[in-house]
């Protein structure tokens, strides 16, 4: 899956399902990715299953709580920023989900734009990312990441990459991406084309006569 800007990959975990169902409709129509649980057993499984930027959860849910879950995530080296919403609002359940590694603690009841704001405010230095399957690609910097590990172009695959990766879903003309990447022949691209593809997994369309495409999945 390919995103860019404030698409972030969200774990709601909350059992009330007015609550649950506007939250998820908000953060996805700002464009979001939100994967909604409902207790602690699916949240956990699913965080076996997948990986994801920033956790949201409610504290009293059903089979096992928030602050139990978080504890466990952070006890197999889990470090996935964490908000906890919660109606729950003593002092000493604040105090825990601070010292078991919560970033922020939203009591209940609130405008479900508080939690929008609390997302960007975190998240404003990461906006800029873009990630398409296992690579994580920052523009400003070139710095391009899979899983998690440096990975490191030549100069000439690079411009490339970057090019496909800030025009994604668009046709790019061969003669284009030549030009931006200083190859000189339509061979010497090809070549270069597959030996990315090999590199980094992404995949890389081929339209004939016109040039190629990486398109978001």
């Amino acid at each position: 899956m390919a995103t860019t800007g404030k698409q972030l990959k969200i774990l709601l975990m909350e059992d009330e399902e007015d609550l649950g169902e506007t939250l998820q409709e908000m953060l996805e129509d700002e464009g979001y990715l939100v994967h909604w649980v409902k207790d602690g057993v699916e949240a956990s499984d699913v965080t076996y299953d997948e990986n994801f930027d920033l956790y949201v959860f409610d504290i009293n849910v059903p089979e096992f709580n928030g602050l139990e879950l978080l504890e466990s995530l952070r006890n197999a080296s889990d470090t996935t920023p964490t908000i906890f919403i919660s109606a729950m609002v003593d002092l000493e359940t604040m105090k825990k989900a601070f010292k078991i590694g919560a970033e922020d603690y939203l009591k209940k009841p609130f405008f479900p734009e508080e939690l929008l704001l609390r997302i960007e405010s975190k998240f404003q230095t990461k906006s800029s990312l873009i990630s398409y399957k296992d690579l994580e690609y920052n523009p400003e910097t070139q710095e391009l990441k899979k899983d998690k590990k440096t990975l490191f172009l030549s100069r000439k695959q690079l411009k490339i990459f970057h090019l496909f990766m800030t025009n994604l879903n668009k046709t790019l003309e061969a003669q284009t991406i030549m030009e931006h990447s200083d190859i000189k022949s339509l061979s010497a691209l090809r070549v270069a084309i597959n030996k990315l593809k090999q590199l980094t997994g992404i995949e890389v369309r081929s339209i004939h006569s016109v040039g190629y495409r990486v398109e978001a999945c």
